[in-house]
C-alpha cells in the first residue's frame, strides 16, 4: 500500500461516523481520504508525504449549501457592498458613503441582501433621505430581504424611473403627493419589480466576472464550504449566463463542488425552456466538481409563491396546476430530477395534488425531488412527501425574517416555521442552506447558529427545544443532509475511508463555543478534493494565490481577499473598519485590527 499524499493529525476531526466520531488525524490521496484513526497513521507517511499539525483544533467535513444561488452570485460579487453582519446602520451608512466616493459612473453602488434591519444596534432600516445623503451623485440600489429595494434619486435617473412610468405587475414605484417616485420600490406581493429594476444595472465584463466568481468561491472556502447546489435564479440563463463558471471547471480552477439546477426564465414559456434544455444537457453531466443536477428552483412562474411576511399570503392562480403538470409530466416521462420553491403550507397541498396525479400517469419511482423552503408546510403535506419519496430543502431564511413572520402569523406559529424535528423524525431527506445571496447572508455559521439557537439574527427567540437541533444534528444537515439533494450520498459529508477528502479546520471549536459564538466562526483552512482551497493565520502560506481583486472600484478591494484582518485573530468579526491614519472606511477588517 503506497504512503498518503497528506496526513493531517493532532486534530479534534469530526467524521459523522457513528463508530468513530471522533479522531485525531486523517490520511488523504488521489483527493479522497484514505484512512482515519490515531498518531499512529503518521508511520504510514514517507518522504513525500506532506504532514499538517492542526494543534487541536476542531476539523469538521467541508460543508454543502444546498440552496444557493452561487453562479449569479459570482458573476456579481465584486460589485456588491455587503450589509451581512455588520452591527449598526451607522456603520453601513458610512461603507455606502465611502464606496459611493470610490465607485466609477455609469456603475452603481448594490447592496444586495444577506442583512436585516434586527441586526443593527440602532433597530432600523436607513431611511431614502440618510441614502441620498451619503451617496448624492453615484446610483444606489439597496435590496431588503424580497421585499423591498430603495434607490436614490441618482439611482432613480439611471433606472428613468419618473412620475409617467408604470408600476409593474405585482410591484409598487412609491410616489410622493405630486406622482413622483420617492425612490422606495415595493414587492405587493412578488419580487418581480426587484429583480428588473436590479438587472437594469450595468453588469462587470467577462474577465471581471471571471475574477468576481473566484473571489466569491474563495469567501465560501473562508467560511469552510467545500460543495453547494446552485438553485438557478431570476435573469440567469442557460447557457449564456454560465460561461464563466464553465471556463473556470475547464480550466480545473474551482474550488467548489457546484451541481445546479435550471430555473425556467420566461412567464408561459416554461415547457418550452425544459424540453429545449433536455435536447441540450442531461442529469448528472459533468463531473464530480461542476455537473447538471435536474430542474428548478423555478418550474411555472404560475406556481411562485414568494415569502413576504410583511404582506399577506398571496393566493396562486387557478391556472397554475394545469401549467405545472405539463412541465412536471415532461420531467417525470425524462428522468429529470426537479426542485420547486414552496413557502405556504397551502400552495404545498397543491403542488402535491399535481405531483400525485403525474405519478399516477408516469410513476416517479424513486426520481428524485424536493420543496425549497417549506416553512409552513403541515404534518399532513409532509406525510404526502415521504410517500412520494421527496426531500425538503430548508433556509435560514426566518433567522433574517423571523420577526415579521411573529408579527402577522404570531409567536406560536412561528415555533415549527419550518418544522424541522418533524421532518426528520417523519425520515424526510433533510440538507440545510442559506438562499443567499439576495435575501440571506451567505455565511453558512449564521446558519447553524439559527439552527441551533432557534433565534434570529436579531436575537428574537423562534423555537423551543422542540424544534431546535443540538450541534451534531445540524453540521448533519450542513454536511451528508446535503448530499441527497444532489445523489452523493456516501461520497461526501463525512470524513470516512473512500469519501471525498473535503474538509475545514476551524477557527473556534463549534462544539463548545457559546451559541452566539457560532456564527463567528470561519475557516483557519479549508481542503477540496484533497487540494487546500482556503487557508489563513499560520495556514495563509499554504494556499493558492488569487488575481487581485478587478475591477479596482471593487467593494472587496484590498478586503477580505487581502486579508486586512490580523492573521490569526481571534475577534472573528470581519467587516469593513475605519481607519483612524486615513480618515476612511478600508477594506474588510476586524474589531482586533490595528492601523
Amino acid at each position: 500500500m503506497s504512503a498518503p499524499e497528506l496526513i493531517l493529525h493532532n486534530g479534534k476531526i469530526t467524521t459523522l461516523d457513528a463508530a468513530h466520531t471522533e479522531v485525531s488525524a486523517v490520511a488523504i490521496s488521489g483527493g479522497q481520504i484514505t484512512a482515519t484513526g490515531s498518531e499512529e497513521l503518521l508511520a504510514t507517511a514517507d518522504e513525500k508525504t506532506a504532514r499538517i499539525d492542526l494543534k487541536g483544533r476542531r476539523v469538521i467535513p467541508g460543508l454543502n449549501d444546498s440552496h444557493i444561488h452561487v453562479i449569479r452570485g459570482g458573476l456579481n460579487f465584486n460589485m456588491e457592498l455587503r450589509w451581512d453582519g455588520v452591527p449598526s446602520l451607522a456603520l453601513a451608512l458610512e461603507m455606502l458613503r465611502e464606496q459611493a466616493r470610490r465607485t466609477p459612473p455609469p456603475q452603481w453602488v448594490r447592496v444586495i441582501g444577506g442583512w436585516t434591519e434586527f441586526q443593527f444596534a440602532e433597530q432600523r432600516m436607513p431611511t431614502l433621505d440618510e441614502i441620498n445623503a451619503v451617496a448624492p451623485d453615484t446610483p444606489v440600489f439597496v435590496l431588503h430581504l424580497y421585499d423591498r429595494a430603495m434607490v436614490n434619486k441618482a439611482g432613480l435617473r439611471a433606472l428613468g424611473y419618473t412620475k409617467d412610468t408604470p408600476d409593474l405587475p405585482g410591484g409598487e414605484i412609491q410616489r410622493d403627493k405630486a406622482g413622483n417616485p420617492t425612490g422606495l420600490l415595493i414587492a405587493k406581493p412578488n419580487a418581480l419589480i426587484l429583480y428588473a429594476s436590479l438587472a437594469k444595472g450595468p453588469r462587470l465584463g467577462f474577465d471581471d466576472q471571471v475574477n468576481s466568481t473566484r473571489h466569491f468561491m474563495r469567501e465560501l472556502n473562508r467560511l469552510g464550504i467545500t460543495s453547494c447546489i446552485d438553485a438557478g435564479g431570476g435573469f440567469q440563463n442557460y447557457p449564456d449566463d454560465y460561461r464563466v463558471i464553465e471556463q473556470l471547471a475547464e480550466k480545473d480552477e474551482l474550488t467548489l463542488r457546484i451541481a445546479y439546477n435550471l430555473f425556467t426564465q420566461k412567464p408561459k414559456e416554461e415547457y418550452d425552456d425544459f424540453a429545449r434544455w433536455i435536447g441540450m444537457t442531461e442529469p448528472g453531466k459533468g463531473s464530480d466538481v461542476y455537473r447538471m443536477n435536474g430542474a428548478g428552483e423555478m418550474l411555472v412562474f404560475s406556481a411562485a409563491d414568494f415569502e413576504d411576511f410583511l404582506e399577506p399570503r398571496p393566493d396562486l392562480q387557478p391556472l397554475m396546476e394545469a401549467e405545472l403538470k405539463k412541465v412536471i409530466g415532461l420531467l417525470a416521462a425524462k428522468r429529470w430530477p426537479f426542485r420547486l420553491h414552496a413557502t405556504y403550507d397551502e400552495s404545498i397541498s397543491r403542488f402535491l395534488d399535481v405531483f400525485e396525479e403525474v405519478d399516477r400517469e408516469v410513476p416517479f419511482q424513486g426520481l428524485r425531488w424536493f420543496f425549497d423552503h417549506a416553512e409552513t408546510i403541515s404534518e399532513q403535506n409532509m406525510e404526502r412527501v415521504r410517500h412520494l419519496g421527496g426531500g425538503i430543502a430548508i433556509q435560514d431564511r426566518m433567522a433574517f425574517q423571523g420577526e415579521y413572520f411573529v408579527a402577522r402569523y404570531g409567536a406560536e406559529a412561528a415555533k415549527r416555521t419550518p418544522p424541522i424535528t418533524r421532518m426528520l423524525d417523519l425520515g424526510i431527506p433533510v440538507g440545510a442552506g442559506t438562499d443567499a445571496t439576495r435575501v440571506s447572508s451567505y455565511n453558512p455559521w449564521v446558519s447553524l447558529y439559527w439552527l441551533v439557537s432557534g433565534r434570529t439574527v436579531g436575537g428574537l427567540p423562534l423555537y423551543d427545544e422542540k424544534n431546535r437541533l443540538d450541534r451534531t444534528a445540524a453540521l448533519r444537515l450542513y454536511t451528508e443532509g446535503s448530499s441527497w439533494f444532489s445523489g452523493d450520498e456516501g461520497k461526501k459529508g463525512g470524513i470516512a475511508a473512500g469519501q471525498f477528502a473535503d474538509l475545514a479546520v476551524l477557527s473556534a471549536d463549534y462544539f463548545t463555543v457559546s451559541e452566539n459564538e457560532i456564527k463567528g466562526i470561519e475557516a483557519v483552512l479549508t481542503i477540496m478534493g484533497g487540494k487546500i482551497v482556503h487557508g489563513s493565520g499560520e495556514f495563509a502560506p499554504l494556499a493558492p494565490p488569487l488575481p487581485p481583486v478587478s475591477p479596482d472600484w471593487s467593494p472587496i478591494h484590498r478586503g477580505a481577499a487581502a486579508g486586512l484582518h490580523r492573521q490569526g485573530c481571534a475577534c472573528h468579526t470581519h467587516r469593513q473598519v475605519w481607519s483612524p491614519k486615513e480618515g476612511r472606511f478600508w477594506g474588510i477588517g476586524c474589531d482586533c485590527f490595528a492601523f
